[in-house]
């Protein structure tokens, strides 16, 4: 893979990383910039905020979608700025008890709206899905969210095992992904592999609500694991991980 900026609408850009398929974001204003992630540590942190030096010297503010380390553990290549998250994110990052780790300083609860140099941005929070505090970024004058984890394209489909952690809401993710279709945008940006379509989240809503149904029986006792393992619309690996089945 190489890796390179590709400029997905005026002054948008995604980034995509071999290492475990990571896209990050960037959001160019008149003055100002968003970097959208950071990478897992610092010295991946330092090559993304070169990286972004190659396409704009603006001031920048940075935004974290979630706390999972291969997105948030980069941020101090970025200080002194201001970094942006939900605030179980902060809560969570505190909470590994790591020093070298930097943690966001602008924290919001369900809704916050930045101007990047003129550039109105949304940063949304629609209940535990991925995580408890995944943050959908919004540009609505592109029609285009990142949208973190909350939308994986993981040849040939949708979500691999690692989508879904002891910290996901199984049952609130379709909720997540229908107030990522309210918004409008036409392109999605998933935290891992190539833009998607709406389409594509419609597909994944599919998705969930299936493994959802498998899960209730399977805790009723209606059906076993094998069932449920048949019965699955994605891989055994993918099914034990979101019906923690181990």
């Amino acid at each position: 893979m190489t890796v390179r900026w590709e400029e997905l609408a005026d002054g948008v850009y995604a980034r995509r990383y071999p290492d475990w398929d990571l896209t990050v974001g960037l959001v160019v204003g008149d003055g100002a910039c968003l970097v959208v992630d950071t990478r897992a540590d610092a010295a991946q942190g330092a090559e993304l905020a070169n990286a972004v030096r190659e396409v704009t010297p603006h001031p920048w503010t940075v935004v974290l979608t979630h706390d999972h380390f291969d997105h948030a553990f980069g941020v101090s290549a970025f200080l002194p700025c201001a970094v942006w998250a939900h605030e179980n994110c902060r809560r969570e990052l505190a909470a590994r008890g790591k020093p070298e780790l930097a943690l966001p300083d602008r924290l919001l609860t369900d809704r916050a709206v930045l101007d990047i140099g003129g550039r109105r941005v949304e940063l949304v929070h629609f209940g535990p899905a991925h995580s408890d505090n995944d943050v959908a970024v919004h540009v609505p004058d592109a029609s285009l969210v990142f949208a973190g984890d909350l939308v994986e394209f993981a040849p040939p489909g949708s979500f691999s095992a690692e989508s879904f952690g002891t910290d996901t809401t199984l049952t609130g993710w379709p909720g997540a992904l229908g107030g990522l279709l309210a918004l409008g945008a036409e392109l999605i940006v998933p935290g891992h592999g190539a833009p998607v379509d709406r389409e594509f989240l419609l597909a994944q809503q599919d998705i969930l609500g299936r493994l959802i149904t498998l899960d209730g029986e399977l805790r009723a006792g209606k059906i076993d694991a094998a069932a449920a393992i048949a019965g699955s619309p994605v891989a055994e690996d993918v099914t034990r991980a979101a019906l923690r089945l181990g």
